[in-house]
């Protein structure tokens, strides 16, 4: 058996060139980054760049499904797919629901408390079985935490430098549906937010992925 190491773990994810890329495509700083390429080439990746051109509804529609598939980690189209199916099949306001879901994840949840600098590295840092839920690992980045579910590193995670210094720092503010405690490095899911509740550094239309999935 493979024995998971527990006193390294990457500081920057395997997708920071393709992180890159994306907010280029999107023209907009969608994590937040003082080093984001968009502030320095507000252009189309590619080795000449280009203007952008004016899209029609449709394809408002679509990169805005693009740019959300993309912030929350490059989640693929048949996962993101299902999570809208289950938006739909829940009361409420459809946008809302989806708000809801992708913020319940627990690489969302990981990356909200500032364990992880980066959602891919909240990702990565759950599959190298650094965080507990409710007491047990779990391994899938796209769990789905409940209210009350309470989340937190391994005693031996701890102590690595990087999530050390993540949680030191704490880049991002905690939003009001999570309670963090840094010293145990450990929170609580208390709800499921909606749209206005989530700190996102550029402006999200999960409506208008509705009308891309309603067209």
């Amino acid at each position: 058996m493979t024995k998971v190491s527990t006193n390294t773990l990457p500081s920057h994810s395997k997708r920071t060139a393709p992180k890159a890329k994306a907010t280029r495509i999107f023209g907009e700083n969608l994590w937040g980054s003082t080093k984001a390429p968009v502030s320095k080439r507000p252009t189309n990746p590619g080795q000449h760049g280009g203007r952008r051109k004016k899209m029609t509804d449709y394809g408002v529609q679509l990169r805005e499904k693009q740019k959300m598939k993309a912030y929350y980690g490059g989640i693929s189209e048949r996962q993101f797919s299902n999570i809208y199916a289950e938006a739909v099949r829940r009361k409420g306001d459809t946008s809302e629901n989806l708000i809801g879901l992708l913020e319940s994840r627990l690489a969302a949840i990981v990356y909200r408390l500032n364990l992880a600098n980066t959602m891919f590295a909240a990702r990565q840092m759950i599959s190298h079985k650094h965080i507990l839920v409710n007491g047990k690992v779990v391994t899938i980045g796209s769990y789905r935490c409940k209210a009350g579910d309470v989340i937190e590193a391994r005693e031996k995670t701890k102590s690595i430098p990087n999530v050390m210094e993540a949680v030191q720092k704490m880049d991002r503010q905690v939003p009001e549906y999570l309670t963090f405690s840094p010293s145990e490095m450990k929170g609580t899911f208390v709800r499921m937010p909606v749209l206005d509740d989530v700190p996102y550094p550029v402006q999200m239309n999960p409506n208008l992925v509705v009308e891309f999935y309603n067209r």
